[in-house]
């Protein structure tokens, strides 16, 4: 027996609302968040201590930002997440105008590593992490893209990969390096392995993105549509209930990450993201287009790839220190 919508608890409410709307589970789970953390600061304990919703909003953003100095990126999820729960979730409209105080923007330049530095911390990976750090500098991917790969995303033949519903929701390609085709098919026949083990205790489905499940019923058991890293263990779907293999863990290749690079001795702050960022310079000095890695990169806007202009000069602001012309 179902449970009546007026005595269903709220976050509950969010969750359903948010997969009608084909949220991601990270989504989710960072938007009950910030709900949650709401909800905590204004001692609210029923769905009545919600109302003059913009004024309660306005003082927990402005408390994030003065209190806990947060990013303004964060500040922009708290704030994207409470106007959901609002509109969406209970239906209230925010007629009012919501004037926190903004957190400070600071213009962070990337961390890059120097193509030594990349091989160096490749070198001293292995395993799936090292596959995925491979995608991560070799094809300029997003940690969560690089997991989210589907066996058929891998195009040998064009040598490219093709990123489906990156961030913004949108497909691109990118290139997939000659140099670790055999490595990848190799790992692959490993990953078939497993996964006819899986069909073979019956297990052996996969998520599939939106409907599509619905759509193809035998889809999510077919090889074309398993993950490239999967997981070592099955693990139960929140949303289904059945028991899946999904992707690794981004937590495990980033502790690897981490710990090659204090093994390398760099003193750089080193993630994931830095290869990323470090793919993308790379290609500026070599001479690719910038316009080209904003295609390749997913960036929507050419001024967040133009940032990785500043390697190109040689020195701070492309000035050499006075210090160089002396002889001492």
């Amino acid at each position: 027996m179902s449970t009546p919508k007026k005595n269903r608890k709220l976050l509950d409410e969010v969750r359903d609302v948010m997969r009608l709307h084909h949220y991601s589970m990270h989504t989710e789970r960072s938007y009950c968040d910030w709900i949650k953390r709401y909800m905590q600061y204004h001692n609210m304990t029923c769905r009545e201590d919600m109302v003059n919703g913009e004024a309660k909003m306005e003082a927990f953003l402005t408390h994030l930002a003065v209190d806990r100095q947060v990013s303004p990126s964060t500040q922009n999820q708290a704030m994207n997440a409470l106007v959901f729960l609002y509109k969406q979730v209970l239906k209230k409209q925010l007629d009012g105008t919501i004037n926190a105080v903004r957190a400070a923007k600071k213009i962070n330049l990337p961390v890059v590593m120097t193509r030594e530095e990349v091989a160096c911390v490749i070198a001293l990976l292995e395993g799936t992490a090292q596959l995925v750090v491979k995608l991560l500098y070799g094809s300029g991917l997003r940690m969560l893209e690089a997991l989210r790969l589907r066996v058929q995303d891998i195009d040998y033949d064009l040598k490219q990969i093709t990123v489906r519903s990156g961030k913004g929701a949108k497909d691109r390609v990118t290139p997939f390096p000659s140099s670790a085709i055999p490595l990848f098919q190799n790992h692959l026949l490993r990953v078939k392995v497993i996964h006819e083990q899986d069909l073979l205790k019956g297990f052996g489905e996969v998520c599939m993105p939106y409907a599509l499940g619905r759509k193809y019923a035998n889809a999510a058991k077919q090889w074309n549509w398993q993950y490239v890293f999967p997981a070592r263990s099955l693990a139960v779907d929140p949303i289904s209930g059945k028991a899946r293999r999904h992707h690794v863990d981004p937590s495990i290749v980033n502790k690897a990450i981490k710990a090659a690079a204090r093994k390398a001795g760099l003193t750089k702050r080193i993630s994931a993201h830095t290869f990323r960022h470090s793919f993308a310079t790379h290609l500026l000095q070599r001479g690719t287009d910038i316009r080209t890695i904003q295609a390749l990169l997913g960036h929507k806007n050419l001024a967040t790839t133009m940032i990785y202009t500043h390697v190109l000069q040689q020195g701070g602001q492309g000035v050499l220190s006075p210090l160089d012309d002396l002889n001492v």
